[in-house]
């Protein structure tokens, strides 16, 4: 049951550094943007250099902000150390991580149907992408006592789509990365967060199939919004779990502390009798 009372907002970005990963365009290009308006220094990691370079240079020029361009793959652990490493050395400790680079399947085919190779590299871009980041920034924040990780989540996380099985393992695995994140961050001032965008109108929804015609998207300050709450400590409270830009309100789910299992993956029981329920 959720109760009144969630922590209050910790106050401005200004100063901080973030690293934003699938950088260059969509989702990321948005968030790069509207971190660096708000004072961070914004690194931007993706692996397309060019487009990559490009992308930064314009939000600095736009804000004023420090950008970075960090091209590098999320999926190759040496790569992101790499980045990590210059991220720091460049603009100092990460305060926000926000892991958001993935792929999509190619084809709106079952499972059965699909290139075995490039099933996987769907399901590497999401989860080892989000792990080995992790892995490469988590230990800072907790050496600092101070951080917040956002998984970009999805819908396709909670039910699965049969002409998309790729990502729907791979983000429902990332789901199951960001509780086991919190859980073990307990008693620190680290935080992570899976936060659904909803259906924004990028290139990758443009390229799915299931998409086409849609009008109803979702619009990006909605992401933007609780990426920003989230970074300055206002939904503390809804640290492993699940928020969806677009439907939930901010002002709501800044007054709510979830209780129990709310807003995380679990069995649903068949009836009260159910023996692992």
């Amino acid at each position: 049951m959720a109760e009144e009372g969630a922590r209050a907002g910790t106050g401005s970005l200004s100063g901080q550094v973030a690293l934003v990963t699938g950088a260059s365009t969509g989702i990321g290009r948005h968030l790069v943007e509207a971190l660096a308006a708000r004072g961070m220094a914004v690194a931007g990691l993706a692996r397309g250099e060019e487009r990559l370079r490009t992308a930064m240079d314009e939000v600095a020029a736009a804000t004023g902000a420090r950008t970075l361009a960090v091209p590098a793959d999320v999926t190759v652990r040496g790569s992101v150390e790499a980045a990590v490493e210059g991220v720091v050395a460049e603009l100092g400790q990460i305060d926000l991580l926000i892991n958001n680079a993935g792929l999509i399947d190619a084809r709106e085919v079952p499972l059965w149907e699909a290139d075995p190779d490039q099933w996987w590299d769907v399901v590497s871009s999401h989860l080892r992408g989000g792990f080995l980041l992790s892995r490469a920034v988590i230990p800072w924040m907790v050496l600092r006592n101070r951080g917040r990780v956002v998984n970009i989540a999805s819908g396709s996380g909670v039910r699965a789509r049969p002409e998309y099985s790729a990502y729907s393992v791979a983000k429902t695995g990332l789901m199951r990365m960001t509780e086991a994140l919190a859980t073990a961050l307990e008693g620190s001032e680290v935080r992570a967060f899976d936060v659904s965008p909803g259906v924004v109108d990028t290139p990758m929804t443009r390229s799915m199939a299931m998409w086409e015609g849609f009008e109803d998207w979702t619009p990006p300050e909605r992401v933007v919004e609780l990426v920003v709450a989230i970074a300055e400590g206002e939904l503390d409270a809804w640290s492993g779990r699940f928020l969806r830009a677009g439907a939930d309100d901010l002002e709501a789910v800044r007054g709510i502390v979830p209780g129990d299992s709310a807003r995380q993956l679990r069995l649903r029981p068949y009836g009260d009798d159910d023996p692992v329920a």
